[in-house]
């Protein structure tokens, strides 16, 4: 692929865009953004174009708060509308979101090769939407690039081609070194909290499992707010919703609820807390680079590589407490043992080694070039 061609990035997310950033800093001018307003909240938007570099051009769709199926037929038709028009030379999409598989969609239809990054995760848990997604995004894909070395395996046991696989790390790294704040930045943001180092625990919540099952919501909120230190929740505009609906607000009041923080203040929480509590898939790789504890309230998890070192998995309730005070126990000599164990995620610049290999699309001798089609 020549230098001067454009490459495509579609995306509609704040965790895409951040890992997708390293990559947009990247190709620079030479790369364009489909944003499809997924997250469609005016807040969270903000901070979403805060989080990432500007990309030569962007194309937004606002295509938010629409149902999934509704939400992916359109999403595929308006991206497909600007691949036609602009005819990249190569679509880069992140992840499992329906941001991605429309992006997928749309590239197929478009004949342009298609380029997915964190290929090759996997659940096996069909009741998890973005299992679908991934698995689909990765059989359509002319390129995978997979962040470990069990992502690979994955792939091959369903048959993807090892010429089509590149095991590249994860961008993560890169983004959340980039990101990461001075020690003294974090004393600022744990000051103006009243936090102390060490003496809180951070939560995130807002999986569907979890915020659309009023039971499932009630007993998260109802352990978090039985643990014996401080626990700061950065409010999900989704849990803040389903909150509300379910008639659950008063158990937000023994928690130090917050807006949603951009990427930089969150990292900050993140390194500095005991503990996180957590049902994100990049909170999960982020632990492994900041060498923090996650307690994963999930049913399920594509990510098994963190759990007994940085992760313990657990579906909601009684679980979640206990396991955050088992990290609780001695929170030093946890943090120490973590320290040791390598982020399986890999180090340095994994954007570079996929721009490498999206470089190698079509080329003769690529180890990556597409697949014949059809």
């Amino acid at each position: 692929m020549r230098e001067t061609n454009i490459v495509t990035i579609v995306c509609g997310t704040r965790p895409e865009l951040i890992k997708l950033a390293p990559l947009v800093e990247h190709f620079g001018s030479a790369c364009t953004m489909i944003y499809t307003g997924q997250h469609y909240d005016r807040s969270m938007y903000s901070l979403i174009r805060r989080d990432v570099p500007e990309p030569g051009g962007f194309h937004e769709l606002r295509l938010g708060g629409l149902r999934r199926g509704d939400q992916l037929g359109r999403a595929v038709s308006a991206v497909d509308e600007v691949l036609a028009a602009e005819r990249p030379a190569a679509v880069i999409v992140q992840g499992d979101t329906t941001s991605a598989l429309a992006g997928a969609l749309a590239a197929n239809a478009c004949d342009v090769p298609l380029v997915h990054v964190e290929a090759g995760l996997r659940s096996y848990d069909r009741a998890m939407p973005e299992e679908h997604n991934r698995v689909l995004i990765d059989h359509l894909s002319d390129l995978c690039c997979a962040p470990t070395s069990l992502n690979r395996t994955n792939l091959l046991a369903e048959g993807v081609a090892d010429a089509r696989i590149a095991v590249t790390g994860n961008t993560v790294v890169e983004a959340l070194a980039h990101a990461l704040p001075s020690a003294e930045e974090e004393d600022v943001v744990l000051g103006d909290l009243g936090l102390k180092h060490d003496r809180y625990v951070l939560a995130t919540i807002h999986r569907p499992e979890n915020v659309d099952d009023a039971g499932n919501l009630e007993t998260v909120l109802r352990e978090l707010g039985q643990l014996p230190l401080p626990v700061v929740l950065p409010l999900h505009p989704r849990t803040a919703q389903r909150v509300a609906a379910f008639g659950l607000d008063s158990l937000l009041h023994g928690l130090q609820v917050i807006e949603p923080q951009p990427y930089r203040t969150f990292l900050a929480l993140a390194h500095g807390s005991a503990v996180i509590v957590s049902d994100s898939g990049g909170i999960q790789e982020e632990v492994s680079v900041l060498k923090r504890p996650v307690v994963v309230v999930r049913r399920s998890t594509e990510r098994p590589e963190i759990e007994g070192t940085f992760g313990t998995l657990v579906p909601p309730g009684p679980l979640v407490g206990d396991s955050v005070l088992a990290w609780l126990d001695d929170v030093e000599g946890h943090r120490a043992a973590l320290r040791e164990i390598p982020s399986p995620y890999g180090t340095g610049s994994p954007s570079e080694l996929i721009a490498a290999a999206v470089r190698a699309l079509g080329t003769p001798n690529g180890h990556c070039r597409p697949r014949p089609r059809g």
